[in-house]
């Protein structure tokens, strides 16, 4: 988890030429009209926010976000971007520490960090994560499916089932980095007795646990 916090933090000027590529904009657009309702008048924890590209989307309707991410390099690129109207707040927070984090949430938002949570613990983070939404809240997740040409390829696979990519930044860097694309079987079992509501689009999925 150290090099993976590393690698984020020295890609946080870099990060958002993710969110460039062409056959992905049809599915971005629809991931950013799915959030807004999810968090209509929630006060939301987002875990794992990065430089803040889909807090832009929960703060349009949410009450309030407080943007958690463990590198203040990437909240540092997060704080210059414009939200509203909901409150937005930020904080530096480890993920897995979500107690040490003040404050009532309704709603717990984690975007493209489900991927990053080896297989031995992804029960133990889905427990944390419903463990800290208030009663009657709602925990919503967002990630990557695998597409073969749109993602890296996966490079190693453990006897755990746990995917790794080697990721270059644009200085030449190589970081190896944990990445799983879960089915919706797997999320289920991984979050039960929990219920889930399942969206697949053709780059990602969306997913609300309650």
């Amino acid at each position: 988890m150290n090099e993976l916090a590393d690698y984020y933090r020295d890609r946080a000027g870099e990060y958002d030429a993710v969110y460039n590529k062409p056959e992905r904009q049809q599915d971005l657009a629809r991931l950013r009209a799915l959030l807004p309702p999810l968090v209509a008048g929630r006060s939301v924890l987002e875990v794992a926010a990065g430089t803040g590209y889909w807090t832009t989307a929960l703060s349009t309707t949410a009450a309030s976000v407080l943007a958690t991410d463990v590198n203040e390099e990437t909240l540092a690129v997060a704080r210059t971007r414009s939200y509203g109207p909901g409150e937005v707040e930020f904080a530096v927070a480890d993920a897995y520490d979500l107690a040490a984090t003040p404050g009532r949430f309704d709603a717990i938002f984690a975007g493209f960090f489900w991927s990053h949570v080896l297989r031995a613990d992804v029960r133990r983070f889905a427990r944390s994560l419903l463990d800290r939404v208030e009663p009657g809240g709602v925990v919503i997740l967002a990630d990557n499916r695998y597409v073969e040409g749109s993602n890296y390829p996966i490079t190693r696979t453990t006897d755990d089932g746990d995917t790794y990519q080697n990721r270059a930044l644009s200085d030449g860097r190589v970081y190896e980095v944990l990445k799983n694309f879960p089915s919706r079987e797997e999320l289920v079992a991984d979050v039960a007795p929990a219920e889930v509501e399942w969206t697949e689009l053709t780059y990602f999925w969306l997913a609300t646990v309650c």
